[in-house]
């Protein structure tokens, strides 16, 4: 549901028990009701992909937004240029989709770079395509980027995607370590009984290799709406599959809002939970399910036509590439993204936290059109 701040609500929303807007005196910056402060921007450049994975999209793909709905390049540029100064956004990460199906990415990174010299710039790509584009992404001025990468073996990984590119990808990974993209992370989701038993040996891979790993509790943002808690592997299920080959301690960096809880990781030595030797390599889990850290999330979404979402579980989306298509200045454009992020919810698009809670009710929305 799209929702037009200032805007008589739909009957539906009648009886929501929040403010219309952003009372006076709230504060600069993206702050909401619970006291957060968003810092960290997420921002769609595409809902377009070129692989199918069973846990986003459904096998026959959805039906794309038409060239005209999605943000130009210029008006990428200028909404960044919005939050960063005016808004107190202080990293970027650029999602989709698939942002490297994106004709002019490294055109879009090189003007946000010029604009902001200082601006720690990520990205998140499923790989396909990156061997070739890492070094001008580079060269452009990306800081570093984020992989999805699911299992290590051709048939688990094709079955997974849907698409036989695995080589692909795995070049990517180099191409991107090589570009000097660092650190590079991956990201993997586990599924019962097709690639959990993987999991000692993808961190095994990635710490060898100086990668970060981070492993993300599948969430209900799947196309097919096929998701349950109880096929999901949760996060103690995952310390459990890694504590068979390693020892898992509490990194002791400060969390700082990250989504990942991270853990240093050593060899483990038989019959002892020591560990042994030096610390190979960090391993991060994303509990979005079953051991949420919304109280601190920071994090505020745009998706490709230029919603903005508070919440990446939120039912409720705030249009602002509307206004600013309409003539609106860079002062309208800050007050209707703040008033959408005075609106954000507790947890998990509600005003408390629970994916068991009997009123979630899971977003219309997929991941890749919402913007990881």
């Amino acid at each position: 549901m799209t929702v037009q701040l200032g805007m008589p609500q739909p009957r539906e929303d009648a009886g929501l028990s929040v403010p219309s807007a952003r009372p006076a005196g709230a504060g600069a910056g993206l702050v909401d009701r619970y006291g957060r402060r968003a810092t960290d921007m997420r921002l769609s450049l595409t809902d377009k992909c070129n692989l199918r994975c069973t846990y986003c999209m459904p096998a026959e793909g959805l039906e794309w937004l038409s060239k005209q709905a999605v943000m130009s390049a210029a008006e990428i540029v200028r909404i960044v240029r919005i939050g960063v100064e005016r808004l107190g956004v202080r990293e970027l990460r650029l999602t989709g989709g698939e942002p490297l199906v994106r004709y002019d990415l490294v055109d879009i990174i090189a003007e946000l770079r010029r604009n902001h010299p200082e601006l720690p710039i990520s990205m998140t790509t499923n790989g396909v395509g990156l061997a070739k584009k890492a070094a001008p992404l580079k060269a452009a001025g990306l800081t570093r980027i984020n992989v999805s990468l699911d299992s290590l073996h051709e048939e688990t990984f094709t079955k997974l995607t849907r698409r036989p590119f695995l080589d692909q990808v795995l070049a990517g990974v180099d191409a991107a370590w090589a570009a000097g993209l660092g650190p590079v992370k991956l990201n993997a989701v586990l599924m019962r009984g097709i690639n959990d038993a993987e999991a000692p040996s993808l961190l095994a891979w990635a710490v060898e290799r100086g990668y970060e790993l981070r492993f993300i509790e599948q969430m209900p943002l799947d196309a097919d709406h096929g998701w349950t808690r109880r096929n999901m592997i949760t996060a103690a299920e995952i310390r459990d599959l890694l504590s068979t080959d390693f020892v898992l301690t509490p990194d002791p960096r400060a969390r700082d809002g990250a989504p990942a809880e991270r853990f240093e990781v050593r060899r483990r030595v038989a019959g002892s939970d020591a560990g042994f030797g030096p610390v190979l390599g960090t391993v991060g889990i994303i509990a979005s399910v079953t051991e949420p850290f919304c109280s601190d999330c920071r994090r505020t979404r745009i998706t490709a036509e230029g919603k903005i979402m508070s919440c990446l579980f939120s039912r409720e989306e705030f249009d602002l590439l509307g206004l600013l298509r309409s003539g609106a200045s860079d002062d309208d454009l800050a007050r209707r993204w703040q008033d959408a992020m005075w609106l954000k919810p507790k947890a998990h698009g509600m005003d408390h936290v629970g994916l068991d809670a009997p009123d979630f009710v899971q977003p219309d929305r997929s991941m890749s059109a919402i913007g990881g």
